[in-house]
Formats: structure tokens, C-alpha cells, sequence
């Protein structure tokens, strides 16, 4: 069976971004790792996703889930082999993982679920509601953020991973996770 290999950090400090759709997560992860000069990882599924809609018109489908997660996990253990000491990813395989299970009655690939269950960050940043939705090609439940960032929730509970709520506008966002890593950079 094809594994999903996380590359162990030196120092580094590994920070995900986590949430449901359209909660601040790209905008962020990147204003983040500008302000602390770190490492930005991006979302694979996003682009992924948008090129397959773009030629395809078609959504998510089971067979994407291996895809993502390995073009997700190719780009985090690039930036983690740079020299940064802090890396802030857009998104993990618990995310993917919850996604599945979310849109595919509780089924994702086990080869995902392995690795996002055995792959360790230093600190989850879990994203709230509380921000407009902004639709877009890829987004489709609007009517569903509740349902959706409890699920969020409850993976980060029950896989026993350290987070913190950020709510609030950009700045008020900022200011949280900022008086956070700061205690942790020192």
C-alpha cells in the first residue's frame, strides 16, 4: 500500500491553518508567515480542484482524496526542508480527512487516514464561522458552516491534537495567534 510520508522537522515549528470552507484560512496562513518571515504552504486541493472544474465541471470525487493528500503532503515536506523556523500550513490531511468523511458518508482512503493520523504539527489554529462566506467554484455549503466547524472541532478533540479558537475580523485574528506563537517562538 502507497504511503503518505511526513518529513520530520529540525526546529521548525509547524503551525495548520484548520476549518471549514471560507473562514480566513489562505488569507491567514499567508499574512502569518509574513509577518514571522516563515514558510507559507498552500492549499494543493484548491488548485487541484479548480482544474478539474475548469476542464471537467466536475466537483470532489472519491478518487480525488489520494491525489490531494499526497500533492499536500509533497508540498508541506518541501517547505519544511528549507531553513525556516516556522511553517504555516493552509490546510493538513486531518482536514482532507474530515472533508471525506464529511461528503462521502464517512469513507475516506485508509492510506489518508493513516497518514493524517500519524503526521504531528506544533499547533492547530482552528478557524470560526464568524466571517462572511465569500461562494466561489469550489464552495458549496453555505448553508451548513455550523454542522461543518463542529466536525472540524471534534477531529481536533478527538485525535488529541493542541489548538486554539481564533474568531473576529483579520486584525482581531491576527492579535490571538500572534500573543500565542509569540510565547512559543521565545
Amino acid at each position: 500500500m502507497e504511503k503518505i510520508p511526513q518529513q520530520k522537522p529540525g526546529n521548525c515549528l509547524k503551525v495548520v491553518l484548520f476549518g471549514p470552507e471560507s473562514t480566513g484560512k489562505t488569507t491567514l496562513s499567508q499574512k502569518l508567515s509574513e509577518h514571522y518571515n516563515g514558510t507559507w504552504v498552500p492549499e494543493f486541493a484548491r488548485e487541484y480542484l479548480q482544474q478539474k472544474w475548469d476542464e471537467q465541471q466536475k466537483i470532489c470525487e472519491p478518487q480525488d482524496i489520494f491525489p490531494i493528500a499526497a500533492g499536500q503532503m509533497k508540498l508541506e515536506n518541501t517547505a519544511v526542508n528549507s531553513e525556516e523556523k516556522i511553517v504555516f500550513c493552509d490546510t493538513d490531511l486531518l482536514e482532507t480527512m474530515v472533508y471525506s468523511e464529511a461528503y462521502f458518508d464517512g469513507w475516506c482512503d485508509e492510506r489518508v487516514r493513516e497518514a493524517a493520523l500519524t503526521s504531528r504539527y506544533d499547533l492547530y489554529i482552528l478557524t470560526y464561522i464568524d466571517v462572511p462566506w465569500q461562494a466561489d467554484d469550489l464552495r458549496d455549503r453555505p448553508g451548513q458552516r455550523e454542522e461543518m466547524f463542529r466536525l472540524f472541532e471534534q477531529a481536533l478533540i478527538q485525535h488529541n491534537r493542541p489548538y486554539m479558537l481564533v474568531k473576529g475580523n483579520l486584525e482581531e485574528r491576527i492579535k490571538q495567534i500572534t500573543n500565542q506563537l509569540n510565547t512559543r517562538l521565545n
